[in-house]
């Protein structure tokens, strides 16, 4: 196997720590860039290199490009939904502005390959179920509209800078590393799996719930909820795809079975042994009742399948970190 410089933008973070794990059990050259805002030092291995930097800072981004780098990896969004509606500008500036600095710097420093963390949320509510990647793109929160900008802008630096590219769409990242590599607990969570944990493990004291009157069984919004270890799987495959075949990716990610809200805090409750208190309110802006994955594409291209996404696996692999 090629040994590869690799730089993991946010890869102090969450999702990213958990593709930094893997890439340096590959035998690869790794770097990680991030801001620490919600990512922790102690995440990285200590053989690779932390460069603190911002994306929004050009000459930042740009200096980190310059040390003979193979493959870039992206996970420095602001990725609160929520939080898009309400203050779009932050998420236009760094999500946006930003990944337009990294493509910069890329062409700059001649980097010819970028794994890309998109998002299901470019599609927005569901014209049918599971979304496959023919799906309408309509996006009903302003972060998925910056995950789409951002994809647009990656197909033009195809075509333009012949920069390949694999957006990545991810359904409902959950769960911590089976192997027990990542420590840190994820700053300031705002998807469900995390908060049901603050509450089992006495952090929060009850969880609330945007929303009873949906169109589903229990009047709770469906997602699809997928392992982080899967995720990172697919992310090397998709970086091995790029090389071999020069050519670029758009997948879904996800396991194809949809869970509601509260279905999951059972689950959680069920693996913890925990009651967890929980309060409904209104609905958020921009939140569709249900999203559900068709992966068949990242089956067919990558030879990938979501292995570890089951809930009580799911809350199983959370356990060690919360508890």
């Amino acid at each position: 196997m090629q040994k590869l410089n690799i730089l993991v933008i946010g890869g102090a973070g969450y999702i990213g720590s958990h593709i930094v794990a893997d890439l340096v059990e590959e035998g690869h050259s790794v770097i990680v860039f991030d801001n620490l805002s919600s990512g922790f030092k102690e995440n990285i291995p200590d053989e690779v290199e932390l460069i603190l930097g911002d994306i929004k800072n050009k000459s930042e981004i740009n200096e980190a490009m310059k040390k003979n780098i193979n493959v870039v990896f992206h996970f420095a969004a602001l990725k609160a939904a929520g939080d898009s509606m309400i203050v779009p500008e932050k998420f236009a500036d760094n999500n946006i502005s930003g990944t337009l600095n990294i493509l910069g710097a890329m062409v700059e420093n001649d980097v010819k390959s970028i794994v890309f963390s998109s998002s299901a949320a470019v599609y927005g509510e569901p014209a049918y179920l599971p979304i496959d990647e023919k799906h309408p793109i309509v996006p009903e929160n302003y972060y998925g509209y910056t995950k789409i900008c951002i994809e647009r802008n990656l197909e033009w630096f195809s075509k333009l800078k012949n920069i390949r590219y694999a957006a990545l769409r991810y359904f409902n990242a959950t769960g911590y590393d089976v192997k027990g590599r990542v420590k840190c607990k994820e700053n300031n969570p705002a998807n469900l799996s995390p908060l049901v944990m603050e509450v089992a493990s006495g952090m929060r004291e009850k969880l609330y719930i945007y929303g009873n009157d949906y169109d589903t069984p229990d009047g709770t919004c469906i997602r699809d909820y997928i392992h982080v270890n899967d995720l990172s799987e697919a992310h090397l495959l998709a970086m091995d795809y790029l090389l071999k075949n020069d050519k670029d990716l758009v997948v879904n990610l996800g396991t194809g079975k949809g869970a509601s809200v509260l279905e999951v805090i059972n689950a959680g409750a069920k693996v913890t042994g925990k009651t967890i208190s929980h309060e409904f309110t209104a609905r958020r802006a921009g939140d569709p009742s249900e999203l559900i994955a068709s992966s068949e594409l990242a089956r067919e291209l990558l030879g990938w399948e979501a292995k570890y996404s089951d809930l009580e696996n799911i809350f199983r692999t959370m356990e060690a970190v919360y508890f």
